[in-house]
């Protein structure tokens, strides 16, 4: 009987261009897929239901996927370090792989993970698989890890990038027998959203699994080919003219090796300098996403705090009914109250928007970053650590950023950005017959401003205010 080797899926939910799964099968045909559903991460304050049904209909699309290659993904329940062990026991396998992660908890976990499977006597393989450089790879001059996107950026996009790796095909399933034992070890049927104690009942942005994905992934670089405008479209959240690919890249469902290759077919088959700008603009896209992964492996204190010294004396007002106005979408400010609407409404928000809303919550409310953060994470689809908290570093100017006060007017944004209202209007639906003018200057009548709130703050004073506590904590 050929040895059993136990492949352990988190962030790379396919079969598809996925390197520690490739290697694998070349250990061996007998290869058996497991996911684990962590409490650590399940039970957490900042899990989103609409993330974790997106996250069962991977694993759904992926044991089929499995069913296709002649294997099978089991789902287990419960601690992974005490899981796994009792699984590779009951199926005598002597191998285990998995692809690496950058988050702290990540790194803990698979350390608690590793130990547990050597009592078993299971030798473990990790690769580098969500990232198309591992940290490490892009260095400066010095042989330090980037600390600012500009000069990360120049280096990233001069490393050649390798090719997609085989798809799984071609292995031995577990017996009858074995289905038995792995039962008897805590193999379990994939539980329900409901089961799980989440309910979301809005549509997903992006049907979940890998074959939707690349689907998705096809129409944007290729059939309706939106990433040669993606330059010129990106900023507008009325228009369609982003990937929506944010939730795929969260859980892998996509391989980053096939996405790249997607992208310089895609400028290859442009002759238009316009069109090309847009597959680079969406490129670098991809290298900020790295940046925030490589930052996030070698500072892990980022998932606990701001980059910058002086933001950790920085004294946040933090007034609840403020946040709590923020967070209802009631600020008075409308491209912020459309911008967390569309984020309560499908646990998903234009990337403009989010930065348009993180400006707002620490420069106008001045409230700790860290309230909003997490509050994505509560609601987001695509929540991922490393690309959220680099995010609101960013715009709490906290972070790894050679611009420390970056300031957004949202009436400068809307009327750049949402000029016609559309946006606004399609999520603030009691402005509907607002003018246009009136809603991006945010000089609404009292008529026009009927079950519409006031401002909440006034930005001009509060972006002084803002200003002198900044140079006050600098000074």
């Amino acid at each position: 009987m050929t040895d059993r080797i136990l492949f352990w899926h988190r962030k790379d939910l396919r079969i598809v261009d996925n390197v520690g799964l490739a290697a694998a099968r070349e250990h061996g045909p007998a290869v058996t897929g497991v996911f684990c559903l962590d409490p650590g991460i399940l039970q957490a304050d900042d899990v989103a239901p609409a993330r974790v049904k997106y996250m069962l209909g991977c694993l759904e699309a992926l044991q089929q996927d499995y069913q296709k290659a002649g294997s099978e993904l089991l789902i287990l329940q419960g601690k992974p370090e005490q899981k796994l062990p009792e699984l590779a026991r009951a199926l005598d396998a002597k191998i285990c792989y998995w692809n690496r992660d950058v988050e702290p908890y990540a790194k803990a976990r698979d350390k608690a993970v590793y130990e547990a499977l050597k009592e078993p006597g299971v030798e473990v393989h990790a690769r580098w698989d969500q990232l198309l450089h591992a940290p490490g790879e892009i260095r400066s001059g010095k042989g330090d890890p980037y600390t600012v996107y500009g000069p990360f950026k120049k280096n990233w996009f001069g490393q050649a990038k390798t090719k997609p790796v085989e798809t799984l095909a071609g292995c031995e399933g577990l017996s009858a027998a074995e289905r038995e034992q792995a039962v008897g070890a805590g193999a379990t049927e994939l539980p329900s959203l409901k089961d799980l104690g989440f309910r979301w009942d809005a549509k997903l942005p992006l049907a979940p699994g890998s074959a939707a994905a690349y689907e998705q992934l096809s129409n944007f670089c290729g059939g309706q080919q939106t990433i040669l405008g993606y330059d010129d479209q990106r900023n507008f959240p009325a228009v369609v003219g982003t990937s929506f690919l944010s939730a795929a890249f969260k859980f892998g469902v996509l391989g980053i090796r096939d996405v790249w290759q997607r992208t310089m077919e895609a400028y290859g088959a442009s002759e238009a300098d316009e069109a090309r700008r847009g597959v680079i603009v969406w490129q670098q896209e991809l290298a900020w996403r790295e940046f925030y992964q490589h930052a996030m492996y070698f500072f892990p204190d980022l998932a606990k705090g701001p980059y910058r010294e002086l933001w950790q004396k920085f004294p946040w007002e933090n007034n609840e009914g403020l946040f709590q106005a923020w967070c209802e979408g009631r600020t008075g400010y409308p491209i912020v109250d459309a911008a967390m609407r569309q984020l309560n409404a499908t646990g998903w928000m234009h990337n403009r928007c989010r930065m348009i809303v993180a400006s707002f919550l620490t420069k106008d409310l001045i409230i700790d970053w860290r309230w909003g953060e997490k509050y994505f994470m509560q609601k987001l689809v695509d929540g991922d650590l490393s690309a959220n908290n680099g995010g609101w570093q960013w715009s709490a100017s906290s972070g790894m950023d050679p611009k420390p006060l970056r300031i957004f007017n949202p009436y400068t944004q809307a009327k750049k950005f949402d000029k016609e209202a559309k946006y606004i209007r399609h999520w603030v639906p009691e402005l509907k017959s607002a003018d246009v003018g009136s809603i991006i200057s945010g000089k609404l009548g009292a008529l026009e401003r009927v079950d519409y709130p006031e401002a909440i703050v006034v930005h001009n004073d509060r972006q002084r205010e803002f200003k002198a506590i900044y140079a006050s904590l600098k000074n």
